[in-house]
């Protein structure tokens, strides 16, 4: 999770959000380039001296003609590669129905006979210690690590959205609609999330907890859900 005075994102924890970084840091690279080659023109003019000389310059036409355009062609190439990686589901292990309320999550398990259960938001007041306020539940989502999940989204009477930020998932929960999206944990850990819709007056107060845990351990953990 995020950290006081972080700058950055958070660690990467699915190839998405591997990609989405690496994005963002060639996106920045670029802007910076412009920036330096602008900064250097402009400072260029001040300290020359003004000219009148009417010079047809075609060669300096053309360069800065096609060279925004090979600037968006490298901005653009890999961000569809992206768009189209993250719009992807291929045979998943695992589907999770995830339906938001007002304010609270239910998740079903569809892979499993009954397997479901209301996610809230664990009170301040009866939060355990070394607990996080305002991102702790008291059910967690619960997904086998290294394993393609789908998650199907909804929402059962105003908008939502389903977002876990080190995961690079954001999907918008829209009643009488089904979204999807897709993803990959790469390493065990709990990762949390917000509803990022507007929902009401307890907008911030229905988060999201998705705990990425090795097969073993996810097998166990679904079988005493089901049997109680």
């Amino acid at each position: 999770m995020a950290n006081p005075s972080q700058f950055g994102f958070q660690d990467a924890s699915s190839p998405i959000m591997e990609e989405l970084v690496e994005f963002h840091d060639h996106a920045l690279m670029v802007a910076l380039a412009i920036c330096s080659l602008v900064l250097y023109l402009l400072t260029l003019m001040l300290m020359e001296k003004l000219s009148s000389n009417s010079v047809d310059a075609q060669e300096v036409e053309l360069v800065w003609t096609i060279l925004p355009a090979i600037v968006l062609i490298l901005l653009a190439l890999p961000s569809l590669q992206i768009l189209y990686m993250m719009d992807e589901i291929d045979e998943p292990d695992l589907t999770l129905k995830a339906i938001g309320h007002q304010w609270y999550w239910t998740y079903e398990y569809t892979d499993f006979k009954d397997l479901s259960f209301d996610s809230y938001m664990i009170p301040t007041s009866e939060l355990p210690l070394g607990h996080f306020r305002l991102l702790e539940v008291d059910h967690r989502v619960v997904v086998p690590m290294e394993s393609p999940i789908r998650v199907i989204i909804t929402a059962g009477d105003v908008l939502h959205s389903w977002a876990v930020p080190t995961l690079g998932v954001k999907t918008d929960a829209i009643p009488g609609r089904l979204n999807q999206t897709s993803f990959i944990t790469t390493r065990p850990g709990i990762f949390y999330g917000q509803c990022s819709e507007i929902c009401g007056a307890n907008h911030s107060y229905m988060p999201i907890v998705v705990e990425s845990t090795p097969l073993p351990h996810f097998e166990n953990w679904s079988s005493l859900l089901s049997t109680s």
